[in-house]
């Protein structure tokens, strides 16, 4: 292979630390200098005059569902509609401009709604007669489906969670999702994955964790990802939310069983494991999927694999359920195995002081996304209808970041949209003043964080040695330091160019 150069001058350069640039030198997709302008550089291949621009680590997101993302892109995206009747009438341009197939959205949440309800399965019959109908809620823990879609998979009317008007949670929910996998095929699959992809590398993400699962989507997902991802470029990292799947890592090409294996469900869909009933249904506590027991089974067998590990973990009883978990596998592993495994937990909403001291201890992952408290926290939002007081606990990135929990920041798209500066900015401006944390600590988590999540170290910053993942910003709202300014009245910084191992990327090959 040809050696190839390429330097970077005349900009801000953000290393993360004390040292000051603007001038960085790349060698084969390594950075191989980072300093002041010098003269010993002008035989480059490739010379990139920054012009005052901002470079910087790139984004990682930590915490993905590709297809699902796509299908939104591509398909029905409802996170934005208004009312009920908006959102039926949007399924019902859909199945106009899509005459045969089944009609997938997702993002919709009753709670932001006039009529304060999802619809129901005679509602998308009316608005689209008797097609298959799935919308997936926001939270992606409960849909609504057709009538049409319920005489195709019988077998989710006698399963767990099953409503008859059309909602379906917990088990009934998996069964649809699984249903989908066959009733919509790898041809459509990659196209919605394609396009989540070029949208992750246009917001200036190199990498991404894809957080696959058998209730989230069909195995065969994982390759149609992969393929987009080397078709523009990107890094994807896998994890498949599966106990005892150790024979189908190798097979899936996952890091580890973590991700979307699920401790409990969501605070949207009221299916979360509370200790106390949720403000709006007093007589629901939510769902637990996994026991303490099952918790450190699951991990002991990762750790003694030497995988990773991990759950999706919300609600304040199913993350009590992951601290008594933790307890016996360090009682059967000890502490040092399991910080040698570096397992990971997602979401990690409601954690009591306890566990924010565990994690720190046994070098555990809290991967978090702050844009949830930006859309749902605060007196007013869905937190506090669902949980009264009880919001001001949710997503405490201060707490953790404070006792030293290392943190990965993420999107959970397309639960929140693809948007890394938002979320660095929602780590910022936290809706409870105390659990905000600075914008480098926050930047770090959404870059280097990713990268440490996923086991690989020294990615992330720049700094000499480490693989060339960087991006170049324009910033017209300005700097503070050598991080843009992120506030409502200014600008968002816009991506110039990405760049994954020294080589711009983004647009399909």
């Amino acid at each position: 292979m040809t050696s190839h150069r390429i330097v970077f001058r005349n900009g801000v350069v953000h290393t993360g630390d004390a040292v000051e640039a603007s001038f960085v030198a790349v060698q084969d997709g390594i950075i191989v200098h980072v300093g002041a302008d010098t003269a010993a550089y002008d035989d480059a291949d490739e010379l990139v005059d920054l012009r005052g621009a901002l470079l910087a680590p790139a984004f990682v997101d930590a915490h993905v569902h590709s297809v699902l993302t796509g299908f939104g892109l591509t398909r029905l995206d409802l996170r934005a509609t208004r009312s009920l009747a908006e959102a039926l009438d949007a399924v019902a341009t859909l199945a106009r401009m899509q005459p045969t197939g089944v009609l997938v959205g997702t993002g919709w949440e009753e709670h932001a709604w006039p009529e304060g309800r999802p619809p129901t399965a005679a509602e998308l019959d009316r608005a689209a007669p008797g097609r298959l109908v799935l919308l997936e809620r926001r939270d992606c823990h409960s849909c609504i489906v057709s009538p049409s879609l319920l005489d195709v998979v019988p077998v989710l009317a006698g399963t767990d969670g099953f409503d008859a008007s059309g909602r379906l949670e917990r088990d009934a929910r998996q069964a649809a999702s699984e249903a989908l996998g066959t009733l919509v095929g790898p041809e459509q699959r990659l196209v919605a994955a394609r396009a989540a992809v070029q949208a992750m590398a246009a917001a200036g993400i190199a990498g991404f964790h894809e957080a696959a699962a058998p209730h989230i989507g069909p195995a065969y997902e994982l390759d149609l990802v992969r393929h987009a991802a080397e078709l523009t470029g990107l890094l994807p990292t896998f994890y498949w939310g599966q106990r005892d799947a150790f024979d189908r890592l190798a097979e899936l090409g996952a890091a580890g069983l973590a991700g979307d294996l699920n401790v409990d469900g969501a605070i949207g869909s009221r299916t979360a494991a509370l200790h106390h009933g949720y403000d709006d249904d007093p007589d629901n506590h939510g769902h637990t999927f996994l026991s303490p027991e099952e918790i450190a089974e699951h991990l002991e067998a990762c750790t003694r694999a030497g995988v990773q590990g991990g759950f999706h973990c919300i609600g304040e009883a199913g993350l009590d359920a992951v601290v008594v978990g933790l307890t016996l596998l360090v009682e059967r592993v000890g502490a040092d195995a399991v910080r040698a495994a570096r397992h990971r937990l997602e979401h990690v909403e409601m954690p009591s002081p306890e566990l924010i001291a565990r994690l720190a201890e046994l070098g555990i992952v809290a991967s978090m996304q702050p844009a949830f408290d930006a859309l749902w926290g605060g007196p007013d939002q869905m937190y506090a209808t669902r949980l009264g007081e009880r919001w001001h606990d949710m997503n405490p990135l201060g707490s953790m970041h404070r006792a030293g929990v290392a943190m990965a920041f993420g999107s959970d798209t397309p639960v929140t949209p693809i948007d890394p500066w938002g979320a660095v900015r929602s780590a910022i401006e936290h809706r409870d003043v105390t659990q905000r944390i600075t914008p480098t600590a926050a930047f770090e988590a959404h870059t280097a964080g990713g990268w440490h999540a996923a086991r690989q170290d020294g990615v992330g910053r720049v700094r000499t040695g480490a693989p060339a993942h960087l991006a170049v910003w324009d910033c017209a709202g300005g700097l503070e330091g050598t991080l843009p300014l992120l506030a409502e009245d200014v600008p968002a910084p816009a991506l110039r160019t990405l760049y994954v191992h020294g080589r711009a990327v983004g647009r399909e090959a």
